[in-house]
């Protein structure tokens, strides 16, 4: 008998355990370090899938897998091989969505039209988010700009896309639009119906990154409204209501209901999802102490519902994910890069990887940086080594910070770094193809060099070179603020210049946080 209600009272503290486990999930924030702007999840047969704009920088589209929503590997990209061909810039606001009769991923995304110049809302498809996308073109491209689509259904299972006008550009009202389209997604038919746009105080000059869920009868919108992308921005996230897709919205009297805390600032753009029977809403925003330099990082916090019908954050999300987590290191060893290395989605790069480490072709591209290698940086505080074979090295071969000339939207690139080339060393400035020498020094090397960049605060640069067994000054303090872009953090990385035919050969980077 004792041994009965051993077991018994043993199982049932199990079962509380477990059920313990289950309400108490413990999100490490933030899940996408680093610029990953506008993220997009899914969930399909139980595995997460998420999305985040690239900029300017390729390939295009990330593509992260998990199956806990905590622990993210990036598998994929939308456009692997470059810019579709239509398509110029602003590669922004992916948005996942699986189609579970066609069993097909379908991608929307924004990006710029050559031939108009507008922004658009284009799509391409695949049959999983591992596989290769075939691209559909664009579905509306309206003369302010069309951006930040999303696919929802009404309530008679009729397939819609909804999107923002980008009126904001042109100083007009940004409205939420709505309009049929096939169920190939290859256009849209009917017209279009205004759901709502900016009417109330908080909103300011925009509403835009609609994601829609249903619950209890309703249609609920999550949308983000204000300025989102600069070391001014105010950003927040609201919530309107409807009985049906086309209306009419009702807005929230308490929105906003997703607003700064103590650990982050500017929340926005995002997309829910399920996970046990609870609702989480992957969205971005800044880090109060990483700021601007770092991007808008990916954060996953719980949607609540209540008794009032209306949705609700705590707003009480920590940064609490160990820098050490962040380090990287590669020799280039492998038979081709690792995923997290991009380049600019203007320049096509040529490179080879194996014992002999990477070898770079160079050029002097990218307003005369070079063929650039690069990561976002996913903290304020790093160090960034390279080790070059200057022997097998025919360009100029470095690293650097790489950013836009000014803090506006669209600037020119600009990128300050250190460099190896015959036997000296130079620390640089480029910025809009005007190149500039902060220091220089012989270097006494025989065949390898070593060059490190030490980050502080995201944007004071130190730069030291290794010279019998002992690491030499360069620069110190540098200032690098003025050129963080806008909506976008610093790439650090790789930079190969000079003529077509000379590369740069790297046989190991880390960084070390």
């Amino acid at each position: 008998m004792k041994k009965r209600l051993l077991s018994a009272i043993l199982f049932l503290s199990f079962c509380l355990v477990g059920l313990w486990a289950k309400e108490d999930i413990r999100i490490i924030n933030p899940v996408l370090p680093g610029d990953r702007p506008d993220p997009s999840i899914i969930k399909i047969d139980g595995v997460y899938w998420a999305a985040a704009t690239s900029n300017e920088w390729s390939p295009l589209f990330p593509i992260f897998k998990s199956k806990d929503m905590q622990n993210w590997e990036l598998v994929n990209y939308v456009f692997p091989g470059g810019a579709p061909e239509w398509a110029l810039n602003n590669f922004w606001a992916p948005e996942l969505s699986y189609d579970e009769k066609q069993k097909k991923v379908y991608l929307y995304y924004t990006a710029r039209v050559k031939s108009s110049n507008r922004l658009a809302c284009a799509v391409a498809v695949a049959d999983s988010p591992m596989g290769e996308f075939t691209d559909l073109g664009p579905l509306v491209a309206q003369e302010p700009g069309s951006i930040d689509a999303f696919e929802m259904r009404d309530e008679n299972g009729k397939l819609y896309l909804l999107w923002k006008e980008d009126g904001n550009s042109m100083g007009l009202p940004t409205h939420m639009w709505a309009q049929q389209m096939t169920e190939d997604r290859t256009r849209l038919t009917g017209e279009m119906h205004s759901l709502f746009y900016n009417d109330t105080p908080w909103e300011e000059g925009l509403v835009e990154g609609i994601c829609v869920t249903k619950k209890n009868g309703y249609f609920y919108a999550l949308y983000s409204a204000a300025s989102c992308c600069d070391k001014r921005c105010n950003y927040k996230t609201g919530v309107a209501r409807s009985k049906t897709l086309l209306g009419k919205w009702e807005k929230y009297e308490k929105n906003p209901i997703l607003v700064d805390n103590a650990d982050w600032r500017c929340p926005g753009h995002g997309t829910l999802v399920e996970k046990d029977g609870k609702q989480y809403y992957l969205y971005h925003a800044y880090n109060r102490t990483g700021s601007v330099y770092v991007g808008r990082q990916g954060v996953l916090e719980e949607l609540f519902w209540g008794e009032d019908g209306w949705p609700y954050f705590k707003n009480d999300v920590k940064y609490d994910r160990l820098n050490t987590s962040l380090d990287f290191e590669d020799n280039f060893k492998g038979k081709t890069l690792n995923a997290l290395w991009q380049w600019r989605v203007t320049q096509t790069i040529h490179y080879t990887t194996g014992k002999k480490g990477l070898e770079l072709g160079a050029s002097t591209d990218n307003r005369d940086l070079g063929t650039l290698l690069v990561q976002p940086i996913k903290s304020l505080n790093f160090t960034l080594e390279a080790t070059i074979d200057t022997r097998r090295s025919t360009s100029y071969a470095g690293i650097g910070i790489i950013g836009g000339a000014h803090n506006g939207f669209g600037a020119p690139l600009a990128g300050i770094g250190v460099s190896v080339k015959g036997g000296r060393v130079e620390v640089w400035k480029t910025v809009d193809g005007n190149s500039a020498t902060l220091a220089e020094s012989p270097m006494d090397i025989s065949e390898i060099a070593r060059i490190r960049m030490i980050v502080r605060d995201g944007y004071k640069l130190d730069f030291e070179y290794l010279n019998d067994g002992g690491w030499i000054s360069l620069a110190k303090r540098v200032d690098a603020s003025s050129y963080v872009p806008w909506g976008m953090g610093f790439r650090i990385g790789l930079c190969a210049k000079g003529e077509d035919g000379t590369y740069a050969n790297f046989r190991k980077i880390s960084l070390i946080h």
